[in-house]
């Protein structure tokens, strides 16, 4: 667990012009685009439908049932981050609601990835402020427990640290390490080349196990073609 009770307040971000690039591209483009890496798993979920945003992570680390440290964390926020929320135990509590969104739209910031529950759902889409949240849930929380601000977390399996990119569409969210964010943008860039000739391919009548070589592969399988004839 990270260390309790700091806000760190000068944290590096990953390139702006970068970010917005990555983001371009989509979450499973990303995500391959990494080695299968740096995705988040299937609890945290959209709330709603066709966003699709980039931006660098300001994270929390709070405890459940607690939403102190989000109130802390919209001060250390800047335009075109992310904040990122994970909590010290498993929690579905709606510790995120319009109002939060409406201090955080105002700083800039372009959406919320959170391993809590949030609420006023009807109120965050009309706003157009997207969330990637673990559930929807009315259960009100408390102001109570210290936690950290911009410290390491980890969201459903995936490491974030501050300041990594964080791509988020309605396939789910992933983070690309701040340090390795060009590197991902160049092998994403490649990636849809060569997905775009594929499908130019594919709108020519080319056969997908032809174009990527795979019959080979199932020849060593074993697998044959037989006649329905013969079968019956």
């Amino acid at each position: 667990m990270s260390e309790l009770g700091v806000v760190v307040t000068d944290i590096a971000r990953a390139d702006a012009a970068t970010v917005d690039a990555l983001a371009a591209h989509g979450v499973a483009t990303v995500h391959e685009a990494m080695g299968r890496v740096g995705l988040l798993g299937p609890s945290i979920r959209p709330i709603q439908q066709g966003a699709r945003v980039g931006g660098t992570a300001v994270t929390v680390l709070a405890w459940p049932g607690d939403n102190l440290m989000i109130h802390v964390a919209i001060e250390q926020c800047r335009p075109g981050d992310i904040l990122v929320v994970a909590t010290t135990s498993p929690t579905t509590d709606g510790a995120f609601g319009d109002l939060f969104a409406t201090a955080l739209a105002s700083r800039g910031v372009r959406g919320l990835v959170t391993a809590t529950g949030v609420r006023d759902t009807r109120d965050l889409r009309e706003m157009g402020f997207p969330v990637w949240s673990r559930g929807v849930h009315s259960q009100g929380t408390v102001k109570a427990t210290a936690g950290s601000v911009n410290v390491p977390v980890v969201v459903d399996g995936a490491l974030v640290h501050p300041g990594d990119v964080v791509i988020a569409d309605d396939d789910g969210v992933v983070v690309v390490p701040r340090t390795s964010a060009a590197q991902t943008l160049a092998a994403a860039d490649a990636r849809v080349a060569k997905e775009e000739a594929d499908r130019a391919a594919y709108l020519a009548g080319q056969l997908s196990l032809d174009r990527k070589g795979l019959r080979p592969l199932l020849d060593d399988l074993g697998i044959r073609y037989v006649r329905q004839a013969d079968r019956d």
